[in-house]
């Protein structure tokens, strides 16, 4: 057993399973732009490894992730947020090509991002105790890393819809009877629960596992990976808007955020 203990990212071996830890705790795993450089790059790394055969994410300490950093956010033109977006939709990428199964071990909250990334994971494993939220519209932004595609794949369309707009925590039992999360476990024991899986799919077809993923990521409608870059845009866009900085403004000022018309004393 191996394990790298340096930057955002740690990386532990246990046989043929890669375990990698997003590593800010003091920041509840937020996202910004070095961790999804890290994380992307590890993922692509334990994907070009013979010897690794499935992959595991998870979060140190308390939470899975609370999402987007945003406080390194900030108002900025479309042509600049989009190099910002894509470094996040690099992570889903390497999570979606790769033919490895990778999954998500889900203890505390996985908020906004943090949902989207264990979403996009082949396998999710929550505490009881975890609560994930899309929060993406408390500061005026509709979502990234894939979450207009993971969600409703996993979900559906309606409820999809009903959770992207009204961004109300919803429990681990909640989330397993909606199919966000496909299995539950005690308090601390997701990472356990999710090694016992990783231990069976590391002695299982490799090559079946690959074509069940590609298989199962073609809609039959549209590339998925096109509609990554359509997502990409439209999230960039949002950057330059009054509500997203009035959205990071109030997170910053820790207050509720005045959207729209509201900002101007309308109801």
């Amino acid at each position: 057993m191996t394990t790298t203990t340096a930057g955002p990212v740690l990386v532990r071996d246990d046989a043929a399973v890669r375990t990698l830890t997003l590593n800010r705790p003091q920041k509840r795993n937020a996202i910004d732009i070095e961790l999804r450089i890290a994380l992307a790059e590890a993922i692509e790394s334990a994907d070009r490894e013979p010897a690794i055969r499935v992959i595991i994410v998870t979060g140190a300490g308390p939470a899975f992730s609370s999402g987007g950093d945003i406080s390194t956010m900030q108002r900025m033109s479309p042509d600049q947020a989009i190099d910002r977006v894509q470094l996040a939709q690099r992570v889903i990428r390497a999570i979606w090509t790769t033919p490895k199964p990778v999954l998500a071990a889900v203890e505390g909250s996985a908020y906004g991002a943090g949902t989207a990334l264990a979403a996009a994971c082949d396998r999710v494993v929550a505490a009881r105790d975890a609560t994930f939220a899309t929060t993406f519209t408390n500061v005026g932004l509709a979502g990234d890393m894939g979450i207009s595609i993971s969600l409703p794949m996993r979900i559906g369309v309606a409820r999809a819809r009903q959770m992207l707009m009204f961004p109300a925590p919803i429990s681990a039992s909640e989330a397993l009877a909606l199919g966000l999360v496909d299995a539950v476990a005690e308090p601390g024991q997701a990472l356990a629960s999710v090694h016992r899986d990783a231990r069976q799919l590391a002695a299982g077809p490799q090559r079946a596992y690959g074509v069940i993923k590609a298989l199962l990521n073609d809609p039959k409608t549209i590339d998925p990976f096109e509609l990554l870059d359509r997502e990409a845009g439209c999230q960039s866009e949002l950057f330059d808007t009054d509500d997203f900085a009035e959205g990071v403004a109030a997170f910053r000022e820790k207050r509720r955020p005045l959207f729209g018309d509201r900002q101007n004393g309308r109801p």
